[in-house]
């Protein structure tokens, strides 16, 4: 018996639309979640407009609340008002009195009037759209990790949505003519941290062991991090895997109120010396990161990070594909220090670029790297691993360059990047 061939064709609607033309036909549709059990519900997507009605009850005057709401599922065709007393979306209220008040204080006006202007309506709505929009987004990001830490997304700034161009991933994107030569060999200790084998991984390469039994780095910057790799007797809960358990930590990637596009900030406390985030983009030649370095600095921005720990052979570009470092921001008192840690692959040249905490970071608190960060020149070994972030590819030195302004605010300030 032959199997039928199937011929499957790309949707361009998205769901949203697909279920809105199902509940306009009537169709029932299993993937969608539309049975005839809830082809007529009405559900609260978000809330679109406000006024105040006044009913004369006689010589009573009753003054009814009433909000134009969108329904989920159903085109704007279908909005109705609707008075207070039916919204049972308390959350949903909150946010749209939020946005309110908010537009309120930019006309800088004190108090919402009975009927809203049709500009103020067209930001609210537009407001409501990016939530779902930037909501959508927070979703995928949390989909494609398996590490313990949420990613939140905020904007209560402007109406930006999710960076265009840009590919989220977790791990390098090996570029063309660049290969990952894997480590053949792992240590055979029982316990990495109390009883080392010829000082397990670390000690192979003849350097110290860099964690403590918290997972807090307790070696100076500059100095390297050998973790155990995939050929180690250890398991995964071993003491000396630390950077590829990945990010342990809730953070929010939200839009700053001074210029300085995204940013990142913790949403729980962070201890020191702790792991944060890996830096992660695509791996490239430093001859393809001088060509590209000429376009980004055209553009005012770029996220080159060279991989210089022995050598400057490769770079890590982060414009295009990277994870959530990708939005960290600059600061000239920063609280995330650099260090270069080897697991799989021992290759001087191709090193993973790991955040730690400098300090106690407090949740709320943005995190925070220097661009143009100097490690330990005092010492001879960790003079390798200055970064010169962002530098890569420009020629002459950063004062024959445009100068960029820094916007950290902090007293140290550097008052410009480069």
């Amino acid at each position: 018996m032959l199997e039928t061939e199937v011929c499957r064709v790309a949707c361009i609607a998205t769901v949203d639309q697909l279920e809105v033309i199902c509940r306009e036909q009537g169709v029932k549709c299993e993937e969608l979640g539309i049975s005839k059990h809830n082809l007529c519900d009405y559900e609260v997507e978000y809330l679109c407009d406000y006024k105040k009605k006044v009913i004369n009850l006689g010589k009573t005057q009753i003054v009814q609340e009433l909000y134009l709401v969108k329904w989920k599922g159903y085109p704007e065709s279908s909005n109705t008002w609707e008075p207070r007393k039916n919204l049972k979306c308390v959350d949903l209220l909150n946010q749209f009195w939020e946005d309110l008040n908010a537009e309120m204080q930019r006309q800088k006006k004190r108090a919402a009037p009975r009927r809203l202007d049709p500009a103020t309506v067209s930001q609210l709505i537009q407001r409501a759209k990016l939530r779902q929009t930037l909501k959508r987004w927070e979703t995928h990001l949390n989909s494609l990790g398996t590490h313990k830490g949420h990613i939140y997304v905020r904007n209560q700034v402007d109406l930006e949505g999710p960076p265009k161009n840009f590919t989220y991933i977790n791990d390098y994107k090996v570029g063309d003519g660049i290969l990952l030569n894997e480590v053949s060999v792992g240590c055979e200790c029982t316990d990495c941290l109390e009883n080392p084998v010829e000082g397990c991984c670390a000690g192979a390469s003849q350097h110290k062991f860099a964690y403590n039994e918290l997972g807090q780095v307790r070696i100076r910057p500059g100095l390297p991090i050998y973790e155990c790799n995939k050929r180690c007797c250890c398991g995964i809960d071993c003491p000396n895997r630390v950077v590829q358990r990945g990010i342990q930590y809730s953070l929010c990637i939200f839009r700053t109120d001074n210029g300085r596009g995204w940013g990142v900030k913790t949403t729980e406390r962070i201890r020191k010396n702790t792991f944060v985030m890996e830096y992660v983009g695509e791996i490239i030649t430093t001859e393809e990161a001088e060509r590209r370095g000429h376009i980004y600095d055209k553009e005012g921005a770029t996220y080159l990070f060279d991989l210089d720990y022995v050598d400057d052979e490769y770079t890590v570009d982060a414009a295009h594909y990277g994870n959530i470092s990708h939005f960290v921001n600059h600061s000239c008192d920063p609280n995330l220090q650099v260090y270069n840690v080897f697991i799989d692959n021992l290759d001087e040249r191709l090193p993973r670029i790991a955040f730690f905490a400098t300090r106690g970071i407090k949740a709320g608190e943005e995190l925070t790297f220097d661009y143009n960060m100097k490690i330990d020149p005092v010492d001879a070994e960790s003079t390798k691993m200055d970064s010169n972030f962002s530098l890569t590819g420009l020629p002459g030195s950063p004062k024959k360059r445009m100068r960029v302004e820094c916007k950290c605010r902090v007293p140290t300030c550097r008052k410009y990047l480069f």
